[in-house]
Formats: structure tokens, C-alpha cells, sequence
């Protein structure tokens, strides 16, 4: 039985964590999954990195990072890469992209299609979901979702659409009614989102930064939310290159809060608050292709 070791109550850490350490973290998971790792994460990549070198039984960084590298453990480049991404999401967040959302796919010709590149737990593509059964006031719109993220632990969350009930605290009642399942017995204090809903999305594997993407469009809406922060511009640059041709010549992308995608691009063109359609140049070539 492996001796679990955790550190010290003083504070001091277990394992060394050197400068060159971090440094050959950095140009791991830039490399693997295009996340440019600030300078400020250092505390954040020990605390979540420790808990490899535990539960492999590693004596170092070191040897930890020497394993990926060396192509010993193909397996642990998935844990590596879902330890260092970061999951912060929730229901109808940035709750004016959906509005805009449902008055879009009403003015689109059925059968639609979207795109959620980053869906985490899930509540963004079932938020997406939920907007597209009130735009068209029924549980089974004319709409598929295909929902991917480069961590496999979230997707399977989000598959089982199961979430604590403190996650629907600020959600209206009548959309709590309308698209959840209160948890009984053992399961109290849970919900899980309805069937209906979860037919409507498929969830699937994908690292944006990989050669091929498992998603075929054109795609009538991309959401890339509050993903594109973590890489740098000349990344942001190709993967929005990259949704050009998936993506319908009225098609949206939504953005996220923070993000800036006209210095990375210029296929794109502000439409709205983070929202953004194909610039002219590109629609017109999309409508002639």
C-alpha cells in the first residue's frame, strides 16, 4: 500500500518545486493544450500537480514530468491536462447572450445546430438547451447541440446532468419546474436536468488545439466562452481561422466577458456585447462556396 504524503501543517511543501520545474510545466500544457500559463500560478500548479505525484506514488516534479515526456504513461497527459484546466461556470452565465440567442434561431432555417468548444460541467450547453425549448415552446426543438471540452472528467458530469440543487438557487422557478427533476431519498438536495434535455446534447471530447476537430458544421451559433483567455494571441488567431468555415454565413459566436477577439482576427466583426458574426469578407465567401 502506498504511503500517502501530504504536507506539512507549516506550510512548507512535500515535494520540491523548482523554477525549471514550472518552466517545463508551462511548455507542457502550451504545447498540449495551448494554455499560457501566467507566472502568478505557481501555488496553483503545485497544489494541483501534488496530487499526481501522490497518487503515482512519485518522489518529484522531476520524475513526474520526465514520464510525460519520455511518452511512459500516454494516459497521465489526460490527467496532467484535466488538472490544469480550470471549470468555473454556471447556468444562463452572461445571461444576455441567450436572449439574443433565441431571437437568432427563429430567424434561422431548421434544422439547427450549435456548437459549445468549452461546455465544462455542463451548464452552459444545457443553459443553451433550455433557451432554444423557450424559443420555440417545446421541449423538443428543432435543434441539436454538440458540446465538447478538452477535460474528460467534466464531460462525464455533464452527461449525467446531475448537479447539487444550490446550483439552481437563482434560476426562475419556471424554468426550474419546466427542465429539472428534483433528486428524492438519497438522492435530496439533487437535480438532474430532464431527458428531454439532455437528447438535445452530445457531448464529446476535443482539444482545440488538436490537428482534427470530432465536429462537423456548419454550425448556425459557436459558443467559445471564457476559453480563449487562457491562450495567446497568435493561438486565439488560428483557432478562430478555424471556425470560419463551421460556421453558417449568418451564423453567430459568442464570446466571453472578458475576451477581445478583433485584435486576433479579423474573420470576425463585433456584432454585440461579445457577440460576433463573420466579417463581409468572409460571409460573402461562405454564401458562394
Amino acid at each position: 500500500m502506498k504511503q500517502v504524503l501530504k504536507n506539512p501543517p507549516d506550510g512548507t511543501k512535500v515535494f520540491a518545486f523548482t523554477p525549471r520545474d514550472f518552466a517545463r510545466i508551462r511548455a507542457l500544457i502550451y504545447r498540449q493544450a495551448g494554455i499560457a500559463l501566467a507566472e502568478s500560478k505557481q501555488e496553483m500548479v503545485y497544489s494541483r500537480l501534488a496530487r499526481r505525484l501522490r497518487a503515482k506514488g512519485l518522489s518529484s516534479f522531476a520524475e513526474y514530468l520526465d514520464g510525460l515526456e519520455n511518452g511512459r504513461d500516454g494516459d497521465e497527459w489526460e490527467a496532467f491536462t484535466n488538472a490544469l484546466t480550470t471549470n468555473l461556470t454556471s447556468f444562463f452565465r452572461e445571461a444576455h447572450h441567450f436572449p439574443i440567442l433565441a431571437e437568432h434561431l427563429q430567424n434561422m432555417k431548421a434544422p439547427l445546430s450549435i456548437w459549445c468548444s468549452a461546455s465544462s460541467t455542463g451548464e452552459e450547453p444545457y443553459s443553451i438547451a433550455m433557451a432554444a425549448c423557450e424559443a420555440f415552446g417545446t421541449l423538443t426543438p428543432p435543434v441539436s447541440i454538440v458540446a465538447t471540452d478538452i477535460d474528460t472528467n467534466v464531460l462525464e458530469t455533464a452527461a449525467n446532468g446531475v448537479y447539487p440543487i444550490e446550483r439552481i438557487d437563482k434560476m426562475a422557478q419556471g424554468r426550474v419546474k419546466r427542465f429539472f427533476q428534483r433528486g428524492k431519498g438519497e438522492r435530496s438536495g439533487l437535480v438532474r436536468v430532464r431527458p428531454e434535455l439532455r437528447q438535445l446534447v452530445t457531448f464529446k471530447p476535443l482539444n482545440l488545439l488538436a490537428g482534427t476537430w470530432p465536429v462537423s458544421g456548419p454550425f448556425d451559433a459557436i459558443f467559445c466562452r471564457n476559453v480563449m483567455i487562457y491562450f495567446d494571441k497568435p493561438t486565439q488567431g488560428r483557432i478562430l481561422e478555424r471556425f470560419v468555415p463551421l460556421l453558417k454565413p449568418e451564423g453567430l459566436l459568442f464570446a466571453g466577458h472578458s475576451e477581445n477577439f478583433m485584435y486576433a482576427s479579423d474573420a470576425f466583426r463585433l456584432r454585440g456585447k461579445t457577440v460576433y458574426e463573420l466579417s463581409p469578407r468572409q460571409s460573402g465567401a461562405r454564401k458562394n462556396a
